[in-house]
């Protein structure tokens, strides 16, 4: 048995999803899930918005994220718009005028090439400039509520703090969760850990004096912690 199999199989995943839920429920919810309960669950949105989320922190991605929508959130409607009237609705974000070149070339391929269906596997998405394996990952699992992992420097850092998996970079962990990770906690891994990971698994000095997980953790690479 490979020391990444021992690993995974001797950490509960089951009881730590039952205490993740418990330890965030009181913290902001991660970006895309917020926007999904707020009313803006289309994969178009979902798919537009994670590109918005790209290096910009969760509270200005919601806020610029429902600016944007209240004015355009078809793919006709965003193809329709002048790039420059869609930077000054992307101000705030990071970078915000390759986005908006993104954004705009993305939507009219939607409308142009799919029917103004937004594609709903990992390759079809992937062919737009600017989706990445973390933004298409977040748009099927929840735009399409498929199955899919999206690994961002949350659920890396934590994943592996845990001791549940081992990997140097978010995407060897997305590779090392795919072979572990039973696909019921696919969708909901990134909906806890980015809170998780925000607010108690910090990356410097971690709250592991009140940590609910850890009993259970190994505390890969912990110098310091409160």
């Amino acid at each position: 048995m490979s020391l990444q199999s021992a690993a995974s199989q001797s950490f509960d995943i089951d009881e730590a999803f039952r205490r993740l839920r418990v330890a965030v429920a009181a913290y902001p919810k991660a970006a895309m899930f917020e926007l999904r309960d707020r009313g803006h669950a289309s994969p178009f949105e979902q798919l537009v918005a994670s590109l918005i989320s790209a290096r910009t922190r969760d509270e200005t991605t919601l806020a610029v994220a429902e600016r944007l929508f209240a004015v355009a959130a078809t793919p006709a409607a965003m193809a329709a718009l002048p790039e420059d009237r869609l930077v000054d609705l992307l101000h705030g974000a990071t970078f915000p005028e390759p986005k908006a070149r993104d954004i705009r070339d993305l939507s009219r391929r939607i409308v142009e090439e799919h029917g103004g269906e937004v594609p709903d596997t990992p390759d079809g998405l992937m062919r737009f400039r600017g989706v990445g394996p973390k933004i298409a990952a977040l748009t099927l699992a929840v735009g399409f509520d498929i199955p899919a992992l999206a690994v961002d420097i949350h659920v890396h850092r934590v994943t592996n703090r845990w001791g549940y998996v081992r990997a140097r970079t978010p995407e060897k962990t997305m590779t090392a969760l795919l072979a572990v990770l039973p696909k019921r906690y696919w969708v909901e891994i990134n909906e806890r850990l980015v809170p998780f990971g925000k607010w108690v698994c910090t990356g410097e000095r971690p709250r592991c004096s009140t940590c609910p997980l850890l009993s259970m953790c190994a505390r890969v690479g912990v110098t310091e912690s409160r």
